[in-house]
């Protein structure tokens, strides 16, 4: 039988790989032509530098999210999952903050810089980078959750009184 600790701890790795994986795909796959003034163009997650950060590094966190489901209990890896669990979650905060910023353009514009927002005429587009940010936030907090639940683990032992 699992110990409810080792459960605990890989539903919340199988969240967190599961909703890596769904940003991924969502912001993979988001695409849309659009019009304006008569010019056609195509909006993609390609076009823009900080996109493609956030699938490149999702990505990276989806397969290693994905390795580490099949580690076995015991093993002394395990120390090194919890230094690589915060080196993921600082690649997950800045790969999500550039995309977040470029979102956020991309959907008010920016009248300062004479930056037009582009969501009027590509609203699906907008929409699957919306629903891609929500999931690679709701991943950034559940590896968070994860890491402080696997401190509290690492460090509890130290602190019960023999």
């Amino acid at each position: 039988m699992i110990k409810p600790k080792r459960l605990l701890s890989l539903l919340l790795r199988f969240i967190a790989f599961g909703t890596t994986l769904a940003a991924v795909i969502l912001m993979a796959t988001s695409h849309e032509k659009g019009t304006f003034f008569a010019v056609s163009y195509e909006a993609k997650y390609t076009d823009t530098p900080a996109f493609k950060y956030f699938v490149i590094a999702y990505a990276i966190v989806t397969v290693y999210g994905f390795l580490v489901l099949f580690l076995p209990p015991g093993s002394p890896i395990w120390r090194l999952v919890l230094a690589l669990d915060l080196v993921f979650i600082m690649l997950l905060i800045s790969s999500i903050s550039a995309a977040m910023a470029i979102a956020q353009v991309g959907k008010n514009g920016n009248p300062r810089a004479a930056w037009l927002p582009v969501c009027g005429q590509v609203a699906k587009f907008c929409n699957q980078v919306t629903g891609a940010l929500v999931a690679g936030f709701i991943a950034l907090i559940t590896y968070i959750i994860l890491l402080l639940y696997s401190i509290y683990n690492l460090l509890n032992p130290l602190f019960e009184k023999a």
